[in-house]
């Protein structure tokens, strides 16, 4: 859950389609995407073991992060905003479209593997979750439960705020990109003081 509680490619996207095409297609978009949560916080819960034995391996992947979000900054911050495009009204058939992008977006969406399996490390090294069937069923299934009334309030957030000068397709990029751009700075310098 607190992998999507900052604005993000996932909240952002569930709060543009709720805006631009209901509430209804957002949620589909939230529920395909929660989907692939299930499945990412599932496996991030079995890499953690590995990853808490191998600190050479997560070196290694905070590089690789930082790199992926240095591009996600330069691409919200400078690319995105360029040239407006000119708006044309979706021709979609069905929900089950918004629901597959909301999956698409998800398996796009790398960060929270990492994230998930850094809070299952932590939880387990205060002895608050272990590695038995029971634990990791009812972590998994609280991080989609929570990932989903965190996109769930995003779209009746936006919805409500619908009109303001915050939720146009700029300031939402800008919004991403300086979110990203943060992440970005403070896991260069985590890299820098762990070398």
């Amino acid at each position: 859950m607190l992998a999507v509680v900052p604005p993000g490619l996932l909240n952002m996207t569930a709060a543009k389609i709720s805006l631009n095409e209901g509430h209804v297609r957002g949620i589909m978009f939230a529920m395909g995407a929660c989907l692939v949560v299930l499945f990412q916080t599932y496996i991030a819960t079995l890499l953690a073991r590995y990853l808490s034995e191998n600190p050479d391996v997560v070196d290694v992947l905070r590089q690789v992060a930082a790199g992926i979000f240095i591009i996600i900054t330069i691409y919200f911050l400078f690319i995105a905003k360029g040239t407006p495009k000119k708006q044309v009204d979706p021709k979609i058939k069905s929900k089950h479209s918004r629901f597959f992008q909301g999956m698409f977006m998800s398996v796009l969406n790398v960060f929270p593997v990492p994230f998930q399996s850094y809070m299952t490390v932590t939880l387990s090294s205060y002895g608050l979750m272990d590695f038995e069937p029971i634990s990791i069923i009812s972590y998994v299934s609280g991080a989609v439960i929570g990932s989903f009334v965190v996109l769930y309030a995003y779209i009746f957030f936006f919805e409500k705020i619908k009109g303001k000068t915050i939720t146009s397709q700029k300031n939402m990029n800008l919004i991403i990109g300086g979110i990203t751009g943060v992440i970005s700075v403070v896991t260069l310098l985590n890299i820098y003081f762990r070398s």
